[in-house]
């Protein structure tokens, strides 16, 4: 099939001042990518290339012409109309360091393959019978404010919580952790944090010693990426599970992603589809994962709700019994509206709930 695109841009504002180890977010730009079958201007699918600024690979200030120049360029193509065959195309004809722009571009298709009625992969998520597990996330902030976050999400009903640590103080990040443990049991609340590379190779061991007297489930990148002695002496410790995640950013060859998750030999990674090259790279990442026996979960990367739903649908795939990193759907104030929910710590889709147009 021949392909039409066009871009729309789209600046999402956050409820609140979102704090990570990296800043604070206030807002996020994104990109919505329409495709349409050459002739017909009625139906369409819908991708989201969502780069971030300091993080991703391919984010630029120019970002928005290299997306549109980027797409002008495979409108020539003849795209197949079989879901694998149309991501190992994209992964031919998208460079590897463009894989927000890979992402995008691979739900856009998927959708219109699907006849542009958000459905990327048929599965019970998308037909309304399959909820699944997410934890909770608690944004970096005052004391006060993180303290209100916990309580609203113990309130909804997570039962996984996962907490941002290395920007204030940690004596105070750690205080509130263990004020979350003197109440709930770790049978009852299970806690995940994330340093964001925010620790260092010398203080970390001390730093993990302290969290894991409170029965943490793992620690998200406790030091900064490309360190892999210090990174691969961390996980071998045992002192907490470790899960790499901005570690993952920049490695887009098969044999290079096998030789990092046996070298550092962490007990988890963290996948972020818009971050390591989409769908197809995320395949890759599992299967590696999975024979290595390397636990893995999904995370959004502040996408709104079109990027939400590729990957929640990528993911329920798999079935997996732990809680994704998929709960971002609520941050803003002008998300697209959509048949995505949230009940009791579970992500579902509420299929009769239309999709607000684009």
């Amino acid at each position: 099939m021949r392909v039409r695109f066009e871009v729309i841009p789209h600046l999402l504002k956050f409820k609140f001042e979102a704090g990570t180890s990296r800043g604070s977010f206030t807002e996020k730009e994104t990109w919505f990518i329409k495709a349409f079958v050459e002739g017909n201007d009625q139906v369409y699918g819908l991708g989201e290339a969502s780069p971030l600024k300091g993080l991703s690979e391919d984010y630029s200030a120019d970002y928005q012409s290299v997306l549109v120049e980027r797409l002008k360029s495979i409108e020539i193509i003849d795209f197949p109309e079989n879901p694998k065959e149309i991501l190992t195309t994209v992964s031919q004809e998208v460079p590897p360091h463009l894989p927000s722009i890979r992402f995008g571009i691979e739900t856009a298709l998927l959708d219109l393959l699907n006849g542009g009625l958000r459905k990327l992969f048929d599965t019970e998520f998308y037909q309304g019978s399959y909820r699944m597990p997410i934890n909770g996330l608690i944004w970096m902030g005052d004391e006060d404010f993180m303290r209100q976050q916990i309580g609203e999400k113990l309130k909804a009903g997570f039962n996984t919580i996962k907490m941002k640590v290395g920007a204030i103080n940690f004596e105070q990040e750690l205080a509130l952790l263990e004020s979350i443990r003197r109440e709930y049991s770790p049978s009852d609340i299970t806690l995940r944090v994330d340093a964001n590379g925010a620790f260092t190779p010398e203080d970390a061991e001390d730093k993990l010693l302290q969290l894991a007297a409170l029965e943490l489930h793992s620690i998200e990148q406790p030091i900064k990426k490309d360190q892999h002695e210090a990174m691969r002496a961390l996980c071998a410790s045992g002192i907490l599970p470790i899960a790499l995640d901005e570690e993952l950013i920049g490695i887009h060859e098969y044999k290079a992603k096998e030789e990092l998750l046996n070298s550092i030999k962490p007990q988890y990674i963290i996948l972020k589809p818009s971050l390591v090259g989409g769908i197809r790279a995320c395949e890759e990442w599992t299967e590696i994962a999975q024979r290595l026996n390397i636990g893995w979960w999904m995370t959004s990367m502040l996408e709104s709700n079109v990027g939400l739903n590729a990957i929640a649908q990528f993911t329920s795939q798999y079935k997996s019994s732990l809680p994704q990193g998929l709960g971002t759907g609520q941050l803003y104030h002008n998300n697209i509206d959509s048949p995505l929910a949230i009940r009791r710590g579970e992500l579902f889709y509420n299929s009769p709930k239309p999709w607000e147009s684009v």
